[in-house]
């Protein structure tokens, strides 16, 4: 008899209990805006990146969900408050922000999410126990099951996490628990499901931009360039004193290639670069400890700068 896995990242229909399974199994955490797992490291900034942080444990498939809970800290014992000690004005050095011309602060902006097809390309062939890519839908396929008799219940809108509450943006119902965020029943129905959306184009498409973030420690520029499913064994980096040469083909039968000219030198031989889910991470190694504007030379200059440490006394 088919049925579905209850691990997170896998959800598979399966009839065969030894059949391998791929997925989290520590619950999933979220920290000041960055989403993962506790079981891995990856750490992204927007829902969609989340649902497609690779899992990272080989297993079997489960009728059971054995995901830990997270640890609920005790509440701390209330006692009186102490008096606060006065601190004279021209002894005090606090560590603080300190913002000055030329650095930007980090983006906050979130990644543009692609919209969907309205439906699937009838030339196309469904996979056996696929699912409905709508969110809050996870319907699976069913070859008996006539398409014109399917009714997809889905949400229409993006996740809304707030202090502590989850839901979303569509609908008004907030839970606390991920779990019974997942199983929020969808508000908004359409007939037929979202198995495989529209077909490829013929040939390579070519991706012209792709976002990017960075922050700066002392010694490094970190980088994050954010495409999806890229090839990781063909992926290539070529890193110079001046620019760095991207060659980043996908699993999807795209593309993208460019040259950017750094603001400043790096130790070529120092940088690295590793593939992750929905992007790729750089560490670019200062080559004369330069504070960086800019990751390229000819990005425009927001005129902000964000210094994290201890700042000088006044």
């Amino acid at each position: 008899m088919a049925t579905k896995c209850v691990h997170k990242g896998c959800g598979k229909v399966f009839t065969d209990p030894d059949e391998p399974c791929v997925y989290h199994p520590g619950p999933p955490v979220f920290h000041e805006g960055q989403k993962g797992w506790n079981c891995c490291k990856p750490r992204v900034l927007t829902f969609e990146e989340f649902m497609e942080i690779p899992p990272c444990t080989t297993g079997k498939h489960s009728t059971v969900d054995d995901t830990p809970k997270p640890e609920k800290k005790a509440a701390p014992e209330v006692s009186a408050p102490a008096p606060a000690p006065v601190v004279p004005v021209e002894s005090a050095n606090p560590r603080v922000a300190t913002h000055s011309p030329a650095i930007p602060p980090p983006s906050n902006a979130p990644t543009p999410v692609p919209e969907e097809p309205e439906s699937d390309d009838p030339d196309l062939a469904i996979p056996e126990n696929a699912t409905c890519r709508r969110k809050g839908c996870n319907a699976s396929y069913n070859p008996d099951v006539s398409r014109e008799e399917e009714k997809c219940v889905f949400h229409p809108g993006v996740p809304v996490f707030h202090e502590g509450s989850k839901g979303w943006s569509c609908c008004k119902r907030r839970v606390l628990e991920f779990d019974a965020f997942l199983k929020i029943e969808g508000c908004t129905e359409k007939k037929k499901h979202l198995f495989v959306g529209k077909g490829k184009p013929a040939g390579e498409e070519k991706v012209d931009t792709v976002r990017n973030d960075f922050y700066q420690t002392a010694t490094s520029v970190n980088v994050s360039l954010y495409l999806k499913k890229i090839d990781k064994d063909n992926a290539k980096v070529d890193f110079t004193t001046d620019t760095i040469a991207l060659d980043l083909p996908t699993t999807d039968n795209k593309r993208y290639k460019d040259t950017y000219e750094l603001f400043a030198p790096i130790d070529p031989e120092k940088s690295k670069f590793r593939v992750l889910g929905t992007k790729l991470e750089l560490t670019l190694v200062k080559g004369d400890g330069t504070s960086w504007p800019v990751l390229k030379k000819d990005d425009r200059w927001t005129g902000e700068r964000i210094q994290i440490g201890s700042a000088g006394r006044a």
